[in-house]
């Protein structure tokens, strides 16, 4: 056999001489060359044949190796070797995920620390990285960011939070197995203490984003935050049987049993405890579970009450009911939820300290503060403390759609602390539910800073949606004023990444620009001027390789509005508007009349495409297509009562706005009808699947990541049951649902479902799954993709074994896009 040629040594130079961009592969290299196909990611894939190359011009007998990976075949393998390449370079982009601002030491200017994050494909991992740069303002209304020279690794960390004076910093490390929870308290040049958290007091601490909820309190000695439950003990059975006594503790000569099953928040929460609340003294290092909270209560989002000389310290916190069972939460909006307040555990060392009014070591109930709305989250103290601000998804919770249009309100908090489940509710910024043209259209996922507020403390800088751009508002909570103040003459979408007191450090990008930060500040303070200016901020952050540069300058993007056809009477003035769509193509005519158009189909439905940048998407263009991204009806930032009118019609009027969209492109003469290809995921997928089997001879190729092809069958194992009554059968639905479907309701559900037209589909379809995906279950993708091979339909099948709904582990993403650059050029070149 040829590579028995080669020694070990020989097999790595030649690799390495071969392949010198890449790092030594493994000592499988010295087993024969058909072992190399087992080596991934795709890039490894060249081995085998540049090494089979090299031992031909060695003189050896034996010829090019015949095997190649499965699923690529001999016309496909250079597409791989260039689109991977390429693919590689716009995945090393750095992402700006958030940003602090402390003290200068010399009271001039500021300190910023920037949290940025990069895929880590070797690993499979997301590498997180911390930037540290010095802000000075010049008095020519310009600003230097003096950045460091490297950024930091931060490895092994969950979480960081600064206190709120910028002295401290608390770094998390969760534990992967049933190791300790680390705490670390940083001073400016060490680490000041350590404290190891075993799990019988609690397991890992949140920092999804969504129950996570770190929050120190006014004099930095106490921190709360949300962390598992400890464990539940299980039955302990040993040779003799069962034992009594059972513990957590682990013994040899015993084993232990499950226990009973316990209900989990769905997709991503798969194996996770119940979150509770816990206190920590920094000085002690104690941790203490906060009393008083019922059991079926998940806890989230904790921030510390103002503080009241003499009394009690207290924490308001977000609760979440299961009531009967817990059902999906991630991207659901539509879970009912309060405001908590309950009292903060009293630690030994506090005993020193001011005489409380209430010595009393009973528990205190525990008070809803928020019982007149049946949603309330995002908790926010104004900086006096004298009234609390919070976002409402009530519109979610009312209709059941999985998330709408938010308000948000106001509670005046009283000087002694002291409040009741009676206190007002103030509304701030009400659901609008249609918006004139250029108006704001409303809040919609709006995400709040820990500190989000200016120096007139009353005035919040918070990020949210306007049609297909992301914005920066200013909201007065006072009067209810709300002002867009990143640029209205800009198609690109903004993001507060934090304050530096009234002036504002935010991130920017486009479908054809790599994030950049930017620093906005008030023109004239004054006059009391709602004019905002924004300077550009060189950074370390906006750099990527030349190519990527090239590449992305010769793209454009515009945000394009198209009027809805056959619109009945019976609609509402918001569900009759125009729709908007993203397009993104060269600037330059390539050698054909018309480059080929990738359709492009947001989720949610209720979620909404936006003009921001996005690798994967960036490199579909660069390798030749354009990108049309529609908006349909449904989606976000455009008004409760477009929104609202999608719920009891999904596989029809979401289905007929995307070919009205497409028409509208064709028609402008921007796209040939020859050329098409749609790409969708989950309820994006179930628009892609729809489409080949609704309009059978429109695309030329499709793909699918996750997609819901047949409700009937998704509605027994989905975590989000409930979702397809409401999308199915109107907000009548959220009434009707029930986890044992009629006759009737499966019989809908199939009828509205893409399995209902897969005998009509021509299109050929590569599917790519998460065999994790609690929300989409990779059976229902996997019934679509085999009734369409029965038919002999071009088909290929992807499943990433631990990957769920989103697919997005950093391998599983790269073969993902690169699978799907592939399929496309196959099809359409």
């Amino acid at each position: 056999m040829a590579s028995a040629l080669l020694s070990k040594t020989t097999a790595d130079w030649c690799v390495n001489l071969l392949c010198p961009r890449y790092p030594s592969p493994p000592p499988i290299l010295s087993h024969p060359p058909t072992l190399l196909l087992t080596w991934r990611p795709f890039r490894y894939f060249f081995y085998t044949k540049r090494l089979s190359t090299f031992l031909a011009m060695d003189g050896s007998k034996a010829g090019p190796l015949k095997e190649l990976p499965l699923g690529i075949d001999a016309t496909t393998e250079e597409e791989y070797a260039s689109q991977s390449k390429l693919l590689q370079e716009f995945t090393s982009i750095s992402s700006i995920d958030k940003g602090w601002i402390f003290k200068s030491d010399s009271g001039i200017g500021s300190q910023a620390m920037f949290s940025i994050s990069q895929p880590n494909l070797l690993a499979n991992k997301r590498k997180k990285f911390i930037l540290s740069s010095h802000i000075s303002r010049e008095s020519n209304n310009s600003v230097n960011f003096q950045w460091a020279p490297f950024p930091v690794e931060m490895t092994g960390v969950s979480v960081i939070v600064p206190s709120p004076s910028g002295a401290k910093l608390l770094v998390v490390r969760n534990p992967e197995n049933e190791s300790p929870c680390q705490f670390e308290i940083w001073g400016r040049a060490q680490v000041e203490k350590e404290f190891h958290i075993p799990q019988s007091v609690h397991g890992s601490v949140y920092a999804d984003g969504w129950f996570q909820g770190i929050s120190w309190n006014s004099d930095e000695t106490l921190i709360a935050y949300v962390a598992e439950e400890p464990s539940p003990s299980k039955p302990t059975f040993t040779g003799q049987g069962y034992k009594k006594g059972s513990s957590t503790e682990k013994d040899f000569g015993n084993w232990k049993g499950q226990g009973d099953w316990k209900e989990e928040w769905g997709e991503t929460y798969a194996g996770k405890r119940q979150p509770a609340l816990f206190v920590i003294n920094i000085n002690s290092g104690e941790a203490q579970a906060v009393k008083g909270i019922e059991k079926s209560l998940s806890v989230g989002q904790v921030v510390w009450a103002p503080p009241v000389r003499g009394s009690h310290q207290y924490l308001v916190f977000v609760g979440w009911s299961e009531g009967t069972r817990k059902l999906g939460i991630k991207y659901c909006f539509n879970r009912p939820c309060a405001l908590y307040v309950v009292r903060a555990p009293n630690f030994e060392s506090e005993a020193d300290g001011p005489e409380l009014k209430d010595n009393s070591t009973e528990d205190v109930p525990v008070v809803n503060l928020t019982q007149s709305i049946n949603s309330a989250f995002y908790p926010r103290f104004s900086p006096d403390g004298k009234f609390l601000s919070f976002l409402s998804a009530r519109s979610s919770v009312d209709s059941g759609a999985h998330s709408a249009t938010d308000s948000l309100h106001r509670i005046d908090w009283p000087i002694d602390g002291l409040l009741s489940s009676s206190a007002k509710i103030v509304d701030v910024v009400p659901v609008v539910m249609c918006a004139e043209d250029g108006s704001f259209p409303g809040l919609y996922w709006s995400s709040f800073l820990s500190n989000p507020w200016l120096s007139d403390g009353c005035t919040m800088i918070i990020t949210s949606i306007w049609g297909s751009c992301q914005v920066i508002l200013s909201v007065n909570v006072l009067s209810g004023e709300v002002i867009r103040i990143s640029p209205t003459d800009s198609n690109s979408s903004w993001s507060v990444l934090t304050l530096d007191g009234d002036n504002i450090i935010a991130v920017s990008s486009s479908p054809v620009d790599v994030p950049h930060i930017k620093y906005g500040y008030l023109v004239d303070k004054e006059s009391k001027s709602t004019a905002w200016s924004w300077l550009n901020v060189p950074s370390p952050t906006n750099e990527c390789s030349e190519k990527v540069k090239s590449l992305l300058a010769s793209l454009q993007f515009s945000i394009m509005k198209i009027p809805l056809r056959d619109v009945s009477d019976s609609v509402t003035k918001g569900a009759a508007k125009p729709i908007e769509a993203i397009f993104v193509s060269s600037k330059t005519k390539r050698n054909d009349p018309f480059d080929p158009l990738i359709v492009i189909l947001h989720g949610g439905p209720h979620s909404v495409s936006l003009s921001s940048f996005s690798k994967s998407l960036a490199f579909l263009s660069s390798i030749g297509f354009n990108l049309f991204i529609v908006n349909y009806r449904g989606s976000l930032g455009f008004g409760e009562e477009a929104l609202q009118s999608l719920l009891g019609k999904v596989g029809s009027q979401d289905v007929n706005d995307v070919l009205v969209a497409i028409d509208h492109v064709i028609d402008l003469g921007l796209a040939s009808p020859s050329k098409l290809a749609v790409l969708g995921g989950s309820h994006g997928g179930f628009l892609t699947t729809h489409l080949i089997g609704q309009a059978p001879d429109k695309f030329v190729a499709a793909a699918a990541r996750n997609p819901v092809c047949n409700l009937a069958l998704m509605v027994g194992t989905t975590d989000i049951p409930d979702w397809i009554y409401v999308e199915a059968y109107g907000s009548e639905g959220k009434n009707s649902f029930t986890d044992a479907p009629s006759a009737e309701h499966l019989t809908l559900f199939q009828s509205k479902s893409p399995i209902a037209h897969v005998s009509k589909v021509k299109t050929p379809t590569l599917f790519l799954l998460g065999a994790q995906d609690l929300r989409v279950p990779v059976s229902t993708g996997l019934q679509y993709a085999r009734a369409m091979k029965e038919k002999g339909v071009p088909v290929k099948i992807i499943v990433f074994p631990n990957d769920t709904h989103a697919i997005e582990r950093p391998q599983s993403d790269f073969e993902s896009f690169l699978n799907i650059g592939v399929w496309f050029k196959k099809y359409l070149s």
